[in-house]
């Protein structure tokens, strides 16, 4: 792999690189070419209990410190992402094959935001005190849990996993993090970066596997909270294994969201927002609004103008900065979207420009709209998590706002309209838990992330992770005397 800071190991434990070749081989593919760059070796029983070991002799010292502390170590892990953010988002293409152009500005930099704003929170997790009247009173103290696992994604592997390290971390947690096998190489570095900063060893471990690794440290009783980035079939193996040992748990789930834009809207902010919720990342992101429902008055300006500007994406080599678009994570990805641009076909929709594997080595489809979609179709019902768009028409509010909540998912939905009454009113009508107004997929550290419906339990970043990362224990205190019936 022609890369000087590669991680140096499979695994992550207790402050140090540690192999074990006695597990199953997990071959990391690049995607812009489908070549082998690196082996790594999934968890084996020993490496697990190795990981779950340190973590729990590590954590009770680290919940000890004061936040501040703790909080002094994060932000300096941040630093040190955003001083190496060029090697991080090399690392980041080639475990994704997403462009460096994307990954330079929207991947290591999130990572180093989550790392920076929980550092900065962990002093301000305080309690409460409770008057009840005379000299009596409660406090409350906020605790945090234990030991958290964290699964990740493959589409955001960086991000992932400091989104759910730092909150994890800043409430006093150790963190044992299991990538994703198909991207999991980037886990290893933010390990080995929390380590440099100060993070004492034992408390962010990472082991790799598949999902029988995951399944295995879900189930383990010292193991008090599940984070999952994954599809809902995959959310609902692990919830329901979570909840035999009544395990904290925060589920972050796929989506099949709509994108409203309304006759007013803006139209170039429009389509600049659609282009952001289906072909960033080649459309491997779960709050994508790939349901797009345009307004009838201007459904054909609109695709019209989708198309002239989806001729400007530079497909290419994805460490070339001038590409803007970048192949799939694998070869099986790009089957299940070919077989949906299929079904897309068949069933009648129209196709207004891609549909088809590029003609070049690695994982590469063209960005691919279809317009007359109706909402029984599969590509208007199934997440594809792909670069497909599937465009509805609609003739008023009401109409629309019944058909974008029809679905089982409920993680994010966008409006664009220059009615601002319309716009709110909208936003308050969907069901889904991140929803938007004249743009799409922000994701700022400071704001709530998460779904309703299948897509979800609990939210990422915030203040509101918090909650999900911690415990409030109440103290009840009696100055007076006890008074007993007997």
């Amino acid at each position: 792999m022609p890369y000087a800071t590669q991680p140096r190991a499979s695994h992550f434990l207790n402050g140090e690189y540690v192999e074990d070749k006695s597990g199953e081989p997990i071959e990391v593919i690049y995607p812009a070419t489908g070549d082998v760059i690196a082996t790594l070796y999934s968890a084996t029983p020993e490496i697990m209990e190795r990981a779950l070991e340190a973590a729990k002799s590590a954590q009770k010292h680290w919940a000890a410190m004061s936040g501040t502390e703790r909080g002094r170590i994060l932000r300096r892990a941040a630093d040190l992402m955003r001083e190496r953010n060029h090697d991080l988002s090399v690392l980041e293409t080639w475990d994704t094959g997403k462009p460096y152009q994307e990954t330079s500005v929207a991947d290591a930099t999130s990572g180093a935001d989550a790392l920076e704003y929980f550092g900065g929170l962990a002093a301000t997790l305080t309690g409460e005190h409770i008057p009840l009247g005379g000299e009596n009173w409660v406090y409350t103290r906020r605790e945090p849990l234990g030991i958290c696992v964290g699964i990740g994604a493959w589409n955001y592997p960086t991000q992932i996993a400091c989104w759910k390290g730092a909150p994890a971390l800043a409430c006093g947690n150790a963190m044992i993090f299991k990538p994703s096998e198909t991207t999991p190489l980037c886990a290893l570095k933010v390990a080995e970066i929390l380590h440099e900063a100060g993070l004492p060893a034992g408390l962010y471990n990472v082991v790799q596997g598949m999902g029988a690794v995951g399944s295995a440290l879900v189930s383990d009783p010292r193991v008090d909270k599940v984070s999952l980035t994954g599809s809902v079939p995959t959310g609902r193996r692990v919830y329901a294994a979570a909840a035999e040992g009544m395990k904290h748990v925060t589920m972050e789930l796929g989506g099949k969201s709509p994108l409203v834009i309304f006759d007013d809207a803006d139209l170039e902010n429009a389509v600049g927002g659609a282009i952001l919720g289906n072909f960033y990342s080649s459309g491997q992101v779960c709050s994508n609004g790939t349901r797009v429902f345009v307004q009838r008055g201007i459904k054909e300006a609109f695709l019209e103008r989708l198309t002239q500007r989806l001729s400007n994406a530079v497909i290419g080599d994805p460490m070339d900065p001038k590409t803007s678009f970048g192949p799939m994570v694998s070869e099986r990805q790009m089957k299940i979207v070919l077989d949906y641009i299929a079904k897309g076909q068949a069933e009648g929709a129209r196709l207004v420009t891609g549909g088809k594997r590029l003609d070049r080595e690695g994982f590469y489809l063209a960005p691919t709209v279809f317009a007359d979609v109706t909402d029984d179709m599969a590509i208007a019902r199934e997440e594809i998590f792909g670069p497909v768009m599937a465009v509805l028409d609609f003739e008023d509010e009401a109409e629309v706002l019944t058909r974008a909540n029809a679905t089982e998912f409920g993680l994010a939905a966008g409006v664009f309209t220059r009615d601002l009454a319309r716009a709110h009113r909208v936003a308050a009508g969907f069901e889904a838990g991140t929803c938007y107004i004249n743009t799409y997929n922000d994701a700022p550290v400071e704001a709530p992330f998460g779904g309703m419906k299948m897509s979800g339990v609990g939210r990422e970043n915030s203040k509101a992770a918090i909650e999900h990362y911690s415990q409030l224990k109440s103290v009840f205190v009696r100055m007076d005397d006890v008074e007993a019936p007997f």
